[in-house]
């Protein structure tokens, strides 16, 4: 496009994983699906948000994300990426993480599923 004025202000928080984290480390991948009761969706994401932060920043951790399906509106991802599977496990280990699934799987309408993944 000539003459288009493409600008990105993306403003970007410190986590305190460096950024070379994924290129010098192994990195392991955990996505949980949650399929939540549709009045306690909103319940779902107002909780999220406030320990996305938190969670990002944990030791080890080098980022989550939260994904929607697009057409089951309830159903929802997370994606977060990890050192490895002792950085994970000190996760679910931790404070955190405790107050933080005993608060969300109140919500739940079914079983969580959860799979630990890697890049090929």
């Amino acid at each position: 496009m000539t003459g288009a004025n493409l600008d990105f202000n993306i403003e970007r928080k410190p986590t305190s994983v460096p950024s070379a984290f994924f290129y010098i480390y192994p990195m392991l991948i955990r996505i949980v699906k949650m399929t939540f009761q549709p009045d306690k969706v909103n319940d779902f994401i107002n909780a999220f948000e406030l320990r996305k932060e938190l969670i990002g920043n944990f030791e080890g951790c080098g980022g989550v994300d939260l994904l929607r399906d697009i057409n089951q509106p309830n159903i929802f991802f997370t994606y977060s990426k990890w050192q490895n599977e002792a950085a994970l496990e000190k996760y679910r280990q931790s404070e955190l993480f405790q107050s933080t699934w005993e608060e969300v799987k109140k919500l739940f309408s079914d079983k969580p599923e959860a799979w630990s993944v890697e890049n090929l």
